[in-house]
């Protein structure tokens, strides 16, 4: 399914600027920023821009949101560099096409979830993000879900999320071959601090898959 030589790897709900920095030295690809009110990750207008503000170039900050309303989306991008947006509510195609940014839509794996159909619901999507569903919760869970429901001859790139850590990151890579891993909980030290050390080690399992 990864055509790449290399899983790419997202350090997702950073709300600290030595925890972005922690990531990137690691070497990690993308850092995520949750502009949503109701997750405990979630970060301010001023917080996002100090962080992307400061840190080192060449790497992907990711912006998500939750049927955010299309002002605040855009006040974001008025204020804060996001190189690519990551819609994880209910958002329509031509809602996450809006921008003129890529985009990557999430899609909670539920039981029903056929995957060749939402990327026919999101030909502009640059790549389908699989998360954990849970009713009621729209992200970063820390559960992951089964890998086996995952077909293998997809055509757009994946990115796997859900409860992934050092522990099992290996293995998922090895299963499912994603574009990259998306992980926040499983390095963290609380909910929004990060653990440099735990990072450090999910990014040398990715290494090593």
């Amino acid at each position: 399914m990864n055509q790449f030589n290399r899983t790419r790897v997202k350090i997702c709900g950073i709300t600290r600027l030595e925890d972005a920095n922690t990531a990137i030295s690691a070497g990690a690809d993308a850092i995520g920023l949750v502009f949503y009110e109701k997750s405990p990750r979630h970060v301010s207008i001023s917080i996002a821009k100090d962080i992307i503000n400061n840190i080192a170039p060449f790497i992907n900050c990711v912006g998500l949101f939750v049927d955010a309303e299309q002002a605040y989306i855009r006040e974001v991008l008025e204020q804060v560099t996001i190189d690519t947006l990551q819609f994880h509510g209910q958002e329509t195609e031509q809602a996450c096409a809006l921008y003129n940014r890529p985009y990557i839509k999430a899609v909670r794996m539920h039981e029903n979830v056929c995957l060749a159909d939402e990327m026919k619901k999101y030909p502009s999507a640059r790549a389908l993000l699989l998360d954990t569903y849970v009713e009621g919760v729209p992200g970063g869970t820390g559960k992951p879900f089964d890998w086996d429901v995952i077909p293998k001859d997809l055509s757009k790139p994946l990115i796997l999320a859900g409860g992934l850590d050092a522990e099992n990151v290996k293995k998922a890579i090895d299963q499912v071959r994603p574009y990259a891993v998306d992980v926040s909980g499983g390095v963290e030290r609380q909910k929004g601090i990060k653990d440099p050390d735990k990072i450090i080690k999910f990014i040398s399992e990715t290494m090593h898959a």
